[in-house]
C-alpha cells in the first residue's frame, strides 16, 4: 500500500531506531532524562529561544501554548482552517475557555490587514483579543507558506496591541527548506513556536513547544495538569535529535515528489483543479459529477491511500516512506482510472 494520507504515517528509519535503542534515559517528570534535556536544549538553541518542552503531540504543544497565553474569556485570532480550530477537538474552548475570531483566505494565509481588523477594541462588550496564532505550512490548504514579511508585520501588530503571537509550526521545516529564513529568524518573530517531529521529520512520536524560560516553566505546569508528564521518554527524544540532525534537508525531496503528483493530477479529466503545490501537500478537487468517497475507495482498491477532507477537497501528502518510483506508480494508476462523465 502506498500511503499518501499524511506524513504522520512515517516510521523510524533503521538509523533512527539505532539512536533510540542506545539513548540514555531518566525520569523526565523529575527533569532527569538526559536525552530529553538535550533535545529541548538543541531545539531552543536552534530557534534562538531560551527553553523548550518535549510533548506527545502537536495538539498538546499548541493547546498548552494557548492555555499559557490566555485567560478565560480571552479571544484567539486564527485562520478558519487552522489545525488549532478544526482538528484539536474544541480544545481552545474546552481547555482555555477562550473564544475564537476566524479570519483568512482560501490559501490558508492571513494578511496583516485581516489581523488588524480582527483585534477587538478594549471595552467590556467584547472579548479581550489576546493571542494571534498562525500555521506555517497550512495543513488543510495545501502546504502553503507564509511570506516572512507578512509574519513580521503581524508580529509588529501583536506587540503594538499587547497580544501574544504563537506559531503552529507542525510543518515549519517544510517552509524553511523553501525559503531563505532560518529557525532563529522565526524565534525572533514569535512568542512561542510548536514544531512537530513525527511528520516529515519521520519520528514515531513527539512535538516541541519553544519559548522564553518563564513561558516554558508555566507550560511544564500546564503539561502536567493535562496529564502530559512522562518518564523514560528519552528513547523518543533520541529520535527527535536524530531527525533534527539528519532529516531536515531531505524534505526538499518530498516537495519534488509532490510537484510530480500535482502535475499528474492536473492532467486528469476527472480532476477539476489542483491547488498550487509549494511543499509536500497536494490538495485537489474532483469534477462535480464525481463522488469523493467513491474515488478514495477506488484508489484504495488499487493500493493507494489518500484522504477526503470534505467539501470537495482531497489531499495527498508525500513523505520519506514513499519513494519517487512509488509516486510514478501512483501517477500510472491515476492516469489509468476511467470514470463515466
Amino acid at each position: 500500500m502506498i500511503d499518501l494520507r499524511s506524513d504522520t504515517v512515517t516510521r523510524p528509519t533503521a538509523e533512527m531506531l539505532d539512536a533510540m535503542n542506545s539513548a540514555p534515559v531518566g525520569d523526565d517528570v523529575f527533569e532527569e532524562d538526559p536525552t530529553i534535556n538535550l533535545l529541548q536544549e538543541k531545539a531552543a538553541d536552534m530557534f534562538g529561544m531560551e527553553a523548550a518542552l518535549f510533548c506527545a503531540s502537536g495538539t498538546m504543544t499548541n493547546q498548552i501554548g494557548i492555555k499559557v497565553h490566555t485567560q478565560p474569556g480571552d479571544e484567539v485570532i486564527c485562520h478558519n482552517q487552522a489545525h488549532i480550530y478544526v482538528y484539536e477537538g474544541g480544545g481552545i474552548m474546552a481547555n482555555s475557555h477562550a473564544s475564537v475570531r476566524l479570519v483568512g483566505s482560501p490559501d490558508g494565509l492571513i494578511s496583516p490587514a485581516e489581523v488588524k481588523a480582527a483585534i477587538n477594541p478594549d471595552n467590556p462588550h467584547t472579548a479581550r483579543s489576546r493571542l494571534i496564532a498562525i500555521e506555517n505550512t497550512s495543513n488543510r490548504c495545501g502546504g502553503t507558506c507564509f511570506d516572512f514579511a507578512a509574519i513580521r508585520e503581524i508580529g509588529q501588530l501583536a506587540r503594538a496591541s499587547g497580544l501574544a503571537y504563537h506559531l503552529d509550526g507542525a510543518r515549519l521545516f517544510n517552509a524553511l527548506v523553501e525559503s531563505t529564513q532560518s529557525p532563529s529568524d522565526y524565534g525572533k518573530a514569535f512568542d512561542s513556536i510548536s514544531i512537530c517531529l513525527s511528520k516529515g521529520l519521520g519520528c514515531p512520536v513527539g512535538s516541541l513547544l519553544i519559548g522564553e524560560r518563564d513561558f516554558i516553566l508555566e507550560a511544564r505546569r500546564v503539561r502536567k495538569r493535562f496529564g502530559g508528564g512522562w518518564r523514560q521518554a528519552g528513547f523518543l527524544a533520541a529520535a527527535g535529535i536524530y531527525a533534527l540532525d539528519k532529516h531536515i534537508d531531505r524534505l526538499s525531496e518530498d516537495h519534488a515528489k509532490a510537484r510530480v503528483l500535482g502535475g499528474c493530477l492536473g492532467n486528469q479529466t476527472y480532476v477539476k483543479s489542483v491547488a498550487p503545490v509549494q511543499t509536500n501537500i497536494v490538495i485537489f478537487y474532483l469534477q462535480e459529477t464525481m463522488a469523493e468517497d467513491a474515488f478514495v475507495a477506488t484508489l484504495r482498491e488499487r493500493g493507494v491511500h489518500c484522504i477526503n477532507l470534505g467539501h470537495g477537497r482531497l489531499r495527498m501528502v508525500t513523505h520519506l516512506d514513499v519513494s519517487m518510483s512509488q509516486i510514478e506508480q501512483v501517477c500510472d494508476i491515476l492516469a489509468g482510472l476511467k470514470f463515466q462523465s
